[in-house]
């Protein structure tokens, strides 16, 4: 069968992004693992780390995730103890996240994890800067 050039995994955009996010997602795990939370949540309680206290829609604004995806992962971190989930004063349709004790103490124990996960990656810091702004280029588009 001839394949059209276009129809090449090789000339794909988004096989490269795809795999390569999966590649660098997989360096996170040994050092995840052991804090028994996943990438997805290790995200999640970065945004928590910067501002504790965020409404759902904000969350999922910040991650790029829809509620779907994120309710789950909430329901399943507040079982661990290490988030609240509880329902604004002001308007009761919205639900606020927060960080109990163990959350907060968590960060302790993550701090170093993006300067380990960094040494792993092969860019120079010019690369990193310049693939960081094409990602968020692109995301942003």
């Amino acid at each position: 069968m001839k394949t059209a050039e276009s129809m090449k995994l090789d000339s794909q955009l988004c096989f490269p992004l795809y795999a390569a996010a999966r590649k660098v997602v997989n360096l996170y795990t040994p050092y995840l693992k052991p804090l028994g939370i996943t990438y997805t949540q290790y995200i999640m309680f970065l945004v928590l780390w910067e501002e504790d206290s965020v409404k759902v829609s904000d969350l999922c604004r910040r991650l790029r995730l829809d509620t779907g995806t994120v309710t789950p992962m909430l329901k399943n971190t507040e079982k661990q103890g290490l988030i609240k989930r509880t329902r604004s004063e002001e308007d009761e349709r919205v639900v606020v996240v927060t960080l109990t004790e163990e959350g907060k103490a968590l960060y302790n124990k993550a701090k170093d994890i993006p300067e380990k996960v960094g040494s792993c990656v092969r860019l120079s810091k010019e690369d990193a800067v310049q693939l960081y702004k094409i990602l968020y280029s692109l995301l942003d588009s």
